[in-house]
């Protein structure tokens, strides 16, 4: 299993220390938050793309998933009119464009809140006809689109392993694949492990953080409620030996170089006493 560094908490710190740490602290490879100052799509396309490929070739540290900031302000395809949809798609398929050309694997992509006046038709309408038209830019591409379920604190619709269940049944693209945040099942008493019964090939990513009950929190291995080491020993089991990154975010924003070395020393701790 590869491990990965989710640089969304380095946003106040040059995107270059994503690379030095990455590759002093052992991480096998980076998936890019995609916001400004470091990776947003617009900035790349318009030649940032050319200082993130000498990052890559110089630490020797790939990015293989790609994360743009999409779930608020100013692009969530899940509310809003038809235009500002079609606003957000465009943005996503530049998303997906510049991803080809850093050499990323994956576009991840989360289906945020939809709004107190929708109903589930009006949602399941918008989410689908939004996932086939990325899922036809990946297919063109060759590059997968990872749709992620979000916690009831972020989406007030796409927040289980059954909602990947019936995304796919609705859209039949190989291209188009599903993932495991673990705080989400965790905080709505769902099973994690139910996930790869379910959705078989389909699932592609893990996001690995710890977390506890009644938030969205998602907290540094090991110091919250989630039973990380026995998780770990169940991905042992079943073969597991995709991606699966380390989901800090926001909340280590102050050093983030201390605590993505404490987190990365913590899972891998994990899997030693396991032989993973």
């Amino acid at each position: 299993m590869k491990l990965g560094m989710f640089t969304c908490g380095y946003q106040r710190n040059p995107l270059e220390h994503c690379f030095i740490d990455a590759k002093r602290f052992g991480y096998d490879y980076i998936e890019l938050w995609g916001g400004r100052p470091h990776a947003y799509a617009p900035d790349l396309a318009a030649g940032d793309i050319n200082e993130l490929k000498r990052l890559i070739e110089q630490y020797e540290m790939p990015v293989l998933g790609y994360t743009p900031e999409h779930n608020a302000y100013p692009y969530n395809y899940m509310i809003g009119s038809e235009a500002q949809r079609e606003d957000a798609v465009r943005y996503l398929k530049l998303c997906l464009d510049m991803a080809k050309a850093m050499g990323a694997e994956f576009v991840l992509t989360g289906p945020a809140n939809g709004g107190y006046q929708a109903t589930y038709e009006e949602l399941w309408s918008r989410l689908e006809k939004t996932i086939r038209e990325l899922g036809e830019h990946a297919a063109k591409l060759e590059i997968k689109l990872i749709v992620e379920p979000l916690t009831p604190y972020e989406s007030n619709f796409f927040t289980r392993a059954n909602d990947l269940v019936e995304l796919f049944h609705r859209i039949d693209n190989p291209y188009v694949v599903g993932m495991c945040d673990i705080v989400p099942p965790f905080v709505q008493h769902e099973s994690i492990m139910a996930y790869f019964d379910k959705l078989g090939d389909k699932m592609h990513h893990l996001h690995i953080i710890d977390g506890d009950q009644g938030t969205d929190s998602h907290i540094m291995p090991g110091d919250g409620s989630l039973p990380l080491p026995e998780f770990l020993y169940e991905l042992k089991s079943i073969g597991y030996n995709r991606t699966a990154t380390i989901e800090l975010v926001s909340n280590y924003i102050n050093e983030p170089r201390m605590y993505a070395k404490r987190a990365i020393d913590r899972i891998r701790a994990m899997m030693d006493e396991i032989n993973f």
